[in-house]
């Protein structure tokens, strides 16, 4: 394989990417970039996977195990090898040594040429994504595709970046006076740390699992990609092509492998405290992850979880821009995003803006309106809600209304292409930042808990001043993965990114354009922190990838 030639400029932009922070990405994101062909051909592919074993001849299969369910309603019919775990895991560690002496240039471009032929799927993985995930196909084909793969790429070049600070070897002389010198030859291996388990989620398989399987792969560690068992195929179709090229390059195709479990197995936990998995990574409910934290005392664990994103609305200069730009982030993919705004907190005397001032009931009402308008006909209302990925989704969705009154409604969607997909338009609660509500509890006992979904809450705050405290207390104890604020005052703007600095949360002010806060953009935005309990990592830093290996010494007399 000519890796080299190949991928090595595509790597040297990646560097320059990450440390520049300009816009840079080598994966086309609109579907005609990929042949006239290009779409009939991924779905035909993707059909020729349902109903049927997905082989990956990979050692100790013990069985067969499937189950997926799309959440526009068709059965997928794929079944998947089950692992014997005391077959598999020494199969994996057997080629580490050949995969570790190879180096980081030759593991990094190994790495590139996966992502290359993923890239080339784009479409059939689309399909993958779209029927385990629920996002609506244009979403599916660039979250889960390109935007992707831009992130795995990320994660190998701060994988290369970081393993390649020391160099290789060294000659180290030091000087004894009228005696001879002493001389060592010194030689420093980035030295892998063991197997490295995927846990991959229900709702961006893609998206949030490669950052963490690529910048494993690329500093030596074999993987093992335990997908959500909704959620299967988009890996396991990863896998495949990670087996294929490792294969092709000389190498073990045993780094990577699927770790598919039966119904109610809970294989994580199992796989989670082995001994030969010393890197976790994980994205999902915070219990699981705590337990992960806790529990896998052996493992280096990446964690992202639960968290409370809040909007902070103090004033604007474009009103209609502002509740736009709102408007479309709380109904992409039915707010089933991580960085989805949950918390819009609006002080009661109301907001200074270029259309005069606003009440809090005017501002709530008229971001109603924008949803409302955004989401009125059903087409468009399809392409931007998706489905919702699992019943209990739909169960909160249901539970929120009784929460407060409801500025929102939520309404129900059909798609005609998939009648029994769920689909729902978002809901907006009211609720008081200081008001006792009909249980005796207090409003924020609902809005400081994730309600993960189409949900929103305008919180009523007595000012700006206490919202901004109200921000700090919901990201130091409840954690955040976006924070956003609207103002036009150069002091509050000043106040919000203080506490955004302190409280180590991902600031965006005054989106009112095309840009919008629960979007980031790989090589320049980073997602997440790692600062506050929503994640204990960044996607992505040189924090991310320098703990999966260690460099290792090995001093000779000159």
């Amino acid at each position: 394989m000519q890796l080299t030639e190949t991928h090595r400029p595509t790597l040297d932009q990646a560097l320059d990417a990450i440390r520049s922070r300009a816009y840079w990405s080598p994966h086309p994101e609109h579907p005609k970039a990929y042949g006239e062909t290009g779409a009939a051909d991924g779905l035909e592919a993707y059909k020729a996977l349902l109903g049927k074993r997905f082989e990956l001849d990979q050692p100790g299969t013990d069985g067969w195990t499937g189950g997926e369910v799309s959440p526009y309603g068709p059965e997928l019919g794929v079944e998947y090898p089950h692992p014997d775990l005391e077959v598999l895991l020494p199969a994996m560690r057997a080629g580490m040594a050949a995969w570790r002496d190879a180096g980081p240039e030759t593991r990094a471009l190994v790495c590139i040429e996966i992502l290359s032929r993923i890239g080339a799927r784009t479409h059939e993985f689309a399909h993958a994504v779209m029927h385990t995930s629920g996002q609506a196909f244009m979403m599916a084909f660039q979250a889960g595709g390109p935007h992707a793969q831009d992130r795995g790429l990320e994660a190998v070049a701060y994988a290369y970046q970081e393993q390649t600070r020391t160099p290789a070897a060294a000659d180290w002389s030091k000087p004894q006076g009228k005696r001879d010198p002493l001389e060592l030859r010194k030689a420093f291996t980035a030295a892998p740390r063991g197997i490295s388990l995927l846990i991959g989620c229900n709702t961006f398989p893609t998206w949030n699992g490669y950052p963490g399987l690529f910048a494993s792969l690329a500093t030596g560690n074999p993987v093992l990609v335990k997908p959500h068992p909704r959620a299967v195929l988009p890996l396991a179709m990863t896998v495949r092509v990670a087996r294929e090229v490792l294969a092709e390059a000389g190498f073990d195709p045993n780094l990577v492998a699927l770790a598919a479990e039966r119904p109610g197995e809970g294989i994580a936990k199992i796989l989670a405290v082995r001994p030969e998995v010393k890197i976790i990574d994980y994205t999902g409910s915070t219990s699981f992850g705590d337990w992960l934290e806790t529990n896998a005392r052996q493992a280096q664990v990446y964690t992202e979880k639960a968290g409370v994103n809040t909007v902070v609305i103090d004033s604007t200069d474009n009103y209609k821009g502002m509740l736009s730009n709102l408007a479309f982030s709380l109904s992409l993919y039915s707010g089933q995003m991580c960085t989805t705004p949950q918390n819009l907190l609006v002080p009661r005397d109301g907001i200074a803006t270029d259309a005069g001032h606003k009440s809090y009931d005017e501002v709530v009402a008229d971001l109603a309106a924008a949803v409302d308008g955004l989401l009125g006909d059903d087409a468009r209302a399809n392409a931007l809600l998706g489905a919702l990925v699992n019943p209990d989704v739909k169960a909160r969705l249901e539970a929120a209304s009784a929460l407060g009154e409801a500025a929102l409604a939520s309404r129900e969607v059909t798609n005609p292409e998939f009648p029994q997909a769920v689909v729902r338009t978002p809901v907006i609660v009211k609720l008081d930042g200081a008001r006792k509500y009909w249980d005796g509890a207090e409003d924020e006992a609902a809005y400081l808990s994730e309600c993960f979904g189409p949900v929103s809450f305008a919180v009523a705050v007595d000012s700006t001043g206490e919202a901004l405290e109200l921000l700090r207390r919901t990201v130091r104890d409840k954690g955040a993965m976006t924070v956003g604020a609207y103002t036009t005052s150069a002091d509050t703007e000043r106040a919000v990114e203080e506490v955004c600095l302190e409280e180590s949360a991902q600031l965006s002010l005054n989106l009112t354009g095309g840009v919008y806060v629960n979007q980031t953009a790989a090589f320049s935005d980073f997602h997440g922190s790692g600062g506050n309990p929503a994640a204990n990592a960044a996607l992505c830093d040189g924090a991310f990838v320098s703990n999966r290996f260690r460099v290792v010494e090995v001093r000779r007399q000159a």
